[in-house]
């Protein structure tokens, strides 16, 4: 019998199909709302996978539109009470329950500070819909498993499809149209390779840039969720600056890499990192001394780089199940976790 995970990250191709159907006069205006606000910045509100999401969407509209992109604490509403100056700006609060105590209240106070905000969330009917002035239902689906997968995509997609509105972005539109299909695709990937070779692997570095940086971000706190196992996430560069001392005989490294303009950068930095030792996968063809793990190039950055998880996730509750844990129930955790 599948596990709920399993059968969840099945149904992501459906839920993506859904979420562009069901919520498109929804998307449509929030993007109208950021075209005619013509925000000078944003700011994003969550925690956990929906933090993750949030890093995706941020690269995606630093790289479209210019604006900057930051993310806020929401414990600055929540436990310090300060006020915020957004004016002129907007925010996009993450929440799949939409009722964490401090994500609500964060997203209360940046609508309360001027800023056009807009929700993203799996419950429509929550606090964080009724904080935000536009809520889009991500149309994700009832999501049983602890580890959040369908709730992740449809994030990012929602996010991605009101990018295109905003900016009128027919490439964009049109990557979107055909990603349920190219998740189908990738769903299908198998990892063999790099299951066969991890063996009794206790930490791993995630590396990535740019979107695909979000992406290993998911994958690493995927790892810890599903398997209790140590692994970080690092900017393929970031990773030269300190962290690579770990690096030694056989340490694992998975390289997230799009068919961007930063796949070079980070097959090189993977492939130097064999040169120390490591025992590395990566998401490209292009390296030399690197495992190539399949991918789906679906023809537009955004969603080449988003495509990336799919695979990942089967190997993650496949490889949970071989150590002996239950993926559908993390120790210590619940699906639903409220902080303030």
């Amino acid at each position: 019998m599948q596990t709920h995970m399993r059968q969840e990250i099945n149904e992501i191709p459906e839920a993506v199909a859904r979420l562009l159907e069901r919520s498109s006069a929804d998307l449509a205006a929030a993007g109208r709302a950021l075209r005619e606000r013509d925000p000078a910045f944003l700011v994003t509100i969550a925690r956990g996978s929906s933090d993750h999401a949030a890093t995706f969407i941020k690269y995606a509209i630093e790289l479209t539109t210019g604006r900057p992109v930051a993310s806020l604490g929401p414990s600055l509403a929540s436990i310090y009470h300060a006020p915020m100056k957004l004016q002129g700006g907007a925010a996009i609060a993450i929440s799949q329950s939409g009722k964490s105590p401090d994500i609500v209240a964060m997203a209360k106070s940046a609508t309360d500070a001027g800023a056009l905000s807009i929700a993203l969330t799996n419950t429509p009917q929550s606090a964080i819909a009724g904080a935000c002035a536009h809520a889009i239902d991500i149309q994700a689906g009832p999501e049983l498993a602890v580890a959040a997968t369908k709730s992740y995509v449809n994030s990012i997609v929602a996010g991605l499809a009101v990018l295109a509105e905003w900016t009128d972005d027919q490439g964009l539109r049109e990557a979107l149209r055909a990603l349920p299909l190219f998740c189908e695709r990738a769903v299908a990937l198998e990892w063999s390779d790099l299951a066969g070779q991890l063996g009794d692997a206790d930490s791993l570095f995630m590396l990535g840039r740019g979107p695909a940086l979000a992406i290993a971000s998911e994958a690493a706190l995927k790892f810890k969720e599903t398997s209790n196992m140590h692994a970080e996430a690092y900017s393929s560069a970031e990773v030269l600056h300190g962290p690579v001392a770990l690096v030694d005989y056989r340490f694992p490294i998975v390289a997230f890499a799009a068919r961007d303009a930063a796949e070079g950068s980070v097959v090189e930095i993977v492939d130097g990192l064999v040169d120390k030792g490591a025992l590395a996968f990566a998401t490209s063809t292009n390296a030399r001394k690197t495992t190539a793990l399949p991918f789906i190039a679906t023809g537009h950055p955004l969603t080449d780089a988003l495509c990336l998880i799919l695979p990942f996730y089967g190997f993650v509750e496949a490889w949970s199940r071989t150590r002996g844990f239950n993926p559908d129930a993390p120790a210590a955790l619940k699906k639903v976790t409220e902080t303030r």
